[in-house]
């Protein structure tokens, strides 16, 4: 097979400092002690989906446009983890205006530009997750529950359309990828009255690949350097080294030895972490 690292795609100098300007002036926003979250998230969703109403008085204008300008602001939405019984309201209500900036950025016209998209969604991950490594990657419409339950590696990379259920915890190790439309989940729900749910924590370790379309269900360790294949659902823990594939999810093979050792040559990270 062909041997294909990413290569690096020039966008102009404009564009490229424009972007950068915006985004430390984000970042320097989220670290500021008397960064009030909810008006940041109000500010910056309002410029993007209504700019030519930022500044004006809503009332006048019909009474559904208001209903819209209303959902700019973290405050006036209910999130679904918002009425889970097991949350911590002191961890997630500063992280609400975030995840809400994230979901709706992902939304708009700005959500799939790769180079700025990564690149913002990064800084809002490291508010977010309870810890985030270097060179963390999430390309558009990643889902999150609580946020505060996630913690990230170095070298993560979350493909499009992703679900992380960290109402338990989630853990990934550096390295690992999780890609297009997989779910990976830390609760079920007992089989008789749905009101009683577990939480264990779901662990994927480190050089995993969770591939297309596939599940992890709660309580599950993807040991270290272990694949599971598409479309698989895992509900039992992994051996390193293998792959599993198939619903419920088997082993089917160890990795060649030569998949083991790092045989390949170095490359440049094309959405490598500026810092």
């Amino acid at each position: 097979m062909p041997f294909l690292p990413l290569r690096s795609v020039q966008i102009s100098s404009n564009a490229s400092e424009l972007y950068s300007e915006w985004l430390a002036w984000l970042s320097d926003e989220l670290e500021s002690e008397g960064c009030d979250r909810n008006e940041l998230c109000r500010r910056i969703l309002t410029d993007i989906y209504f700019p030519h109403l930022a500044d004006s008085d809503a009332r006048p204008h019909p009474q559904v446009l208001r209903v819209a300008l209303a959902q700019m602001n973290p405050q006036n939405v209910t999130l679904e983890p918002e009425y889970y019984q097991d949350i911590d309201l002191k961890r997630y209500t500063p992280r609400k205006p975030l995840l809400w900036l994230w979901e709706m950025f992902d939304r708009s016209h700005l959500g799939e530009n790769v180079e700025l998209g990564i690149r913002f969604r990064r800084i809002l991950a490291h508010h977010v997750f309870g810890s985030c490594g270097a060179n963390f990657k999430a390309f558009p419409h990643v889902r999150l529950s609580f946020g505060y339950n996630l913690n990230i590696g170095d070298n993560v990379v979350i493909h499009r359309h992703v679900l992380l259920d960290d109402r338990g915890g989630i853990e990934i190790g550096d390295g690992s990828s999780v890609s297009d439309f997989a779910n990976v989940y830390s609760h079920f729900h007992d089989i008789v009255d749905g009101r009683i749910v577990e939480t264990p924590k779901t662990i994927i370790g480190r050089g995993v690949r969770i591939t297309y379309h596939a599940t992890i269900l709660a309580g599950t360790h993807v040991a270290d350097d272990s694949m599971v294949g598409a479309g698989a659902m895992l509900t039992k823990s992994t051996e390193p080294h293998c792959v599993y594939a198939g619903v419920p999810a088997k082993k089917v093979k160890k990795k060649p030895d030569h998949g083991l050792s790092k045989t390949a040559p170095p490359t440049l990270d094309a959405l490598a972490d500026e810092a």
